[in-house]
């Protein structure tokens, strides 16, 4: 399924920015081609850089190399936006709001899943607690993006996903990344 980026209903938290305005930001920075080509990129593993985001944001340039993704994730009490600036990318989602806390597994509904491709120039806002995975499924070429996020990460609760079975599996903090 081939999709341009979804409409935006602007998202306000507290004093931060929108999650429009983060996509507005994600688009602009990957106009940068000089920033662009200013990210190394590694055969072996996905490469970053962190950028100023606006209004307090947390951004991100991401290098991924042919075959890497992510796993199923979400970003907690963070809204944010992604846009591919180099290559394809692939993002699978759920559309379902998940309880935020108290559970372990959770069997998914048949009609929950979400794939758009994402080519360079498309992005894609979200609100809090998007679960969802991104792939670079090339065989051949490195994709890359730019992220943000506000409140800047409190923590990511990453997933296992067997068939309708989505499980959670651990909880990171910002600490857990250094």
């Amino acid at each position: 399924m081939s999709a341009s980026p979804s409409p935006v209903v602007p998202v306000r938290t507290s004093s931060g920015p929108t999650a429009a305005e983060l996509l507005d930001f994600v688009r602009r920075t990957a106009a940068d081609t000089a920033l662009i080509a200013s990210l190394p990129l590694d055969p072996g593993g996905r490469t970053w850089i962190r950028l100023d985001g606006p209004g307090g944001s947390e951004a991100w340039l991401i290098g991924w190399p042919p075959g890497t993704g992510t796993g199923w994730h979400d970003h907690a009490d963070s809204i944010g936006a992604f846009l591919t600036a180099a290559g394809t990318l692939k993002e699978h989602s759920l559309a379902a709001r998940l309880p935020t806390d108290g559970w372990k597994t959770l069997e998914l509904t048949e009609d929950v899943d979400r794939s758009r491709e994402l080519t360079a120039g498309q992005g894609k806002a979200f609100g809090r607690h998007h679960v969802h995975e991104v792939l670079n499924e090339s065989a051949t070429e490195h994709a890359v993006s730019v992220h943000a996020y506000y409140p800047p990460l409190p923590q990511i609760r990453r997933y296992s996903r067997t068939g309708a079975v989505l499980r959670l599996e651990q909880t990171e903090r910002p600490e857990d990344w250094q």
